[in-house]
């Protein structure tokens, strides 16, 4: 089971809590968590993640066990703790602006 957190925006498009648990049928990636978030929650397809290219989108950060999993590639593994469950995998939505 992997824990997830959303940010407000998506947890109100989705209408959830911001933590939503996952069974994810390959326990290894981002992606593949991406690929059970959409599987569960079908109107998040393409707010995460480009459809066509499959890359984050620009204002949309990764994080788990305090690091910024963000500028790396979605197949790599994901941090142990997050594959137990004992930590989430935060999806934060970024800001700009000046």
């Amino acid at each position: 089971m992997i824990r997830v957190i959303l940010p407000v925006q998506l947890c109100s498009l989705a209408n959830v809590n911001r933590e939503i648990k996952l069974e994810v049928k390959e326990l290894s990636s981002i992606s593949n968590v991406i690929d059970a978030l959409e599987e569960q929650l079908p109107m998040l397809r393409g707010t995460i993640r480009d459809q066509v290219s499959q890359q984050r989108r620009p204002f949309i950060r990764f994080f788990a066990c305090g690091e910024d999993l963000s500028q790396d590639p979605l197949t790599n593994q994901l941090p142990e703790k997050v594959l137990t469950g004992e930590e989430p995998l935060r999806v934060v939505g970024a800001m700009a602006g000046g």
